[in-house]
């Protein structure tokens, strides 16, 4: 069985100084981490880097080295399942929209976005989007969270939701 961990929008330092406990457990048995964007250093990278394989896209508060790096869109293969990957801000589309829009001409099963910061687990047109949340920066949900993709035969995306440690 693969293990992909899906997290997005860290904002790290700015929103956490750390990233939680919770999401490090889940990345140490990972086969592969993807972020969809906002990481705002590259210290999140080399973090996660020291768990598993790791890749994902930059995010609108990202700078440069971020973008130099990862670009604004991908699109991973694990066998037969096919994941796109993309931030989802944009200049007022809602963020959802945002997301499915950039995929409308690749053939994806799952789309997996950030930006607001809302976890959602949804399917539109035969596809599943899917935003994993914060892992540090809540806003206005109730708990923290990040996803968790698991490949065998056939394939399961969750989300772990967690709250704060003291």
């Amino acid at each position: 069985m693969k293990k992909i961990v899906i997290v997005s929008d860290t904002h790290i330092p700015f929103r956490a100084k750390k990233l939680p406990q919770q999401l490090v457990d889940a990345c140490q048995e990972a086969d592969f981490i993807i972020h969809a964007g906002d990481w705002q250093t590259m210290d999140v990278y080399h973090e996660l880097a020291a768990y598993a394989e790791i890749d994902g896209v930059t995010g609108n508060v990202d700078p440069w080295d971020i973008l130099e790096k990862f670009g604004r869109k991908k699109i991973f293969t694990f066998g037969d399942l096919k994941v796109g990957v993309v931030h989802g801000d944009s200049d007022g589309k809602p963020t959802e929209q945002q997301a499915y829009d950039t995929f409308s001409d690749d053939d994806v099963d799952i789309i997996v976005f950030g930006h607001s910061h809302t976890p959602v687990i949804r399917e539109v047109g035969g596809v599943t989007l899917f935003n994993p949340g914060s892992p540090t920066d809540k806003r206005r949900q109730q708990q923290y969270s990040f996803g968790l993709l698991e490949i065998d035969d056939s394939w399961e995306l969750k989300h772990v939701f967690f709250d704060k440690e003291n």
